[in-house]
């Protein structure tokens, strides 16, 4: 009797104290917008955004001009030696300016930006990521919860179960076997209880990592799961890879970037330019000098160097098309699989409310009036009893599956499910 009050002290705590003890529910869409906020790799990824989104600007700027102060001594080489007795010794005051080919920097603004549009889609798509595994974690707590709910009603009834063996036992109509067989069923069920726990703490601790709170902060209370229908066919869905995956966009981005490293390669045949003037300043009897330069870098090394750059660009070029390819492909497969495994868990949810469960809750009940009457034996009533409690529990362990495929397929085509 002492143990028996033990496990259900326990199995009722277990699944009532987490809803007792924590805060009001917290809707997901108030945590997923908290993660936006303060999640440090959200944060850090749109620093990064931000930061490239400053580069285009500055490659296309002209290089900084270089001022040039001369001064140039005649017959001795202390300084100003023969200012003023000699027109060739002078002070001079100059200003250059380099002038890359025209069309380079443009050229160079546009990888810039493109550069700037991978970092913003990897900002997207550290965004989702983030999103979806708040997501599975807000999921799995409410399914940790649902699942104590079920395993704190069900040892009610191998409670009512343990009594009846122990009753028919006292009078001799049943076997001490068979209480013993109910007292390890309610240990089973407390060592079920103690991993749902383990479960729960898990994923407080993952999802408080998620938002940036500290992990002693209070467990967050979550809704209870419910059923998402699954509105969307999965040509809809596919439709939407191309432009909703950030992965998917990123690396088209990354196509074009690589496009115009093949043309800055080509312009890079084409000579740079500078031009600089300058004025000396000579002495009071002598006239002043005025100096115009202009210079031109020769591309001269094709063979060594220019045409190797030429092929290395259209090798990345050709090797960002295939991993675009690749990248859509993957998407394509991902969200396939999880739209088979969303509609076949909903297949498999209504299975379970319609038939599996209420059925086998009509079994356990008409098998518990005949196990207690003395008409069925107790190995029939345990496994009635078993089939109730295994198929509650699957029956939210695929609901959280259910739900959980949908917020993948959320991430993978930026298209709104719920």
């Amino acid at each position: 009797m002492i143990y028996r009050l033990l496990m259900s002290t326990v199995l009722v705590a277990g699944a009532a104290g987490l809803e007792a003890a924590g805060p009001a529910v917290i809707p997901l869409t108030v945590l997923l917008q908290e993660a936006r906020g303060h999640n440090p790799e959200i944060l850090a990824a749109r620093r990064a955004w931000q930061a490239a989104e400053q580069v285009p600007s500055q490659v296309s700027t002209l290089p900084d001009p270089e001022v040039t102060i001369q001064q140039l001594s005649v017959g001795s080489p202390r300084p100003f030696a023969g200012y003023q007795n000699s027109d060739f010794a002078y002070v001079g005051f100059g200003i250059s300016q380099e002038l890359p080919y025209p069309g380079k920097l443009k050229l160079k603004a546009e990888a810039a930006a493109r550069d700037a549009g991978s970092t913003r889609y990897r900002y997207e798509a550290t965004v989702r990521s983030v999103l979806v595994q708040v997501k599975e974690a807000y999921f799995q707590i409410s399914y940790a919860q649902q699942t104590l709910d079920v395993l704190s009603h069900d040892e009610k009834l191998l409670d009512q179960i343990a009594k009846i063996a122990e009753a028919r036992y006292r009078v001799g109509q049943g076997t001490q076997q068979d209480a013993l067989k109910a007292q390890v069923e309610r240990t089973k069920l407390l060592r079920d209880v103690t991993q749902f726990h383990q479960l729960f703490d898990a994923q407080q601790a993952l999802i408080k990592k998620l938002l940036n709170r500290p992990l002693g902060s209070a467990d967050l209370a979550v809704d209870p799961l419910t059923e998402t229908p699954l509105v969307r066919t999965a040509d809809e869905l596919l439709s939407k890879v191309r432009t909703g995956n950030p992965d998917v966009t990123g690396q088209e981005e990354m196509v074009k970037r690589q496009s115009v490293a093949v043309e800055l390669a080509r312009q890079d045949r084409y000579p740079d330019f500078g031009i600089q003037y300058m004025w000396q300043h000579t002495g009071a009897p002598f006239h002043d000098y005025y100096m115009l330069t202009f210079s031109a870098r020769l591309p001269i090394h094709r063979r060594r160097k220019l045409d190797p750059e030429i092929a290395e660009a259209a090798d990345a070029l050709e090797q960002s098309r295939r991993e675009y390819e690749s990248q859509v492909q993957s998407a394509y497969f991902s969200v396939q699989d999880q739209y088979i495994a969303a509609e076949t868990s909903g297949q498999v949810l209504k299975i379970y409310r319609e038939g599996l469960i209420p059925q086998a809750l009509a079994t356990y009940r008409s098998g518990l009036a005949a196990y207690e009457a003395g008409r069925q034996d107790f190995e029939t009533l345990l496994s009635a009893f078993l089939d109730v409690l295994h198929f509650d529990q699957d029956y939210w362990k695929t609901l959280a599956d259910h739900e959980t495929a949908l917020a993948r397929m959320e991430q993978l085509t930026g298209a709104s499910l719920r």
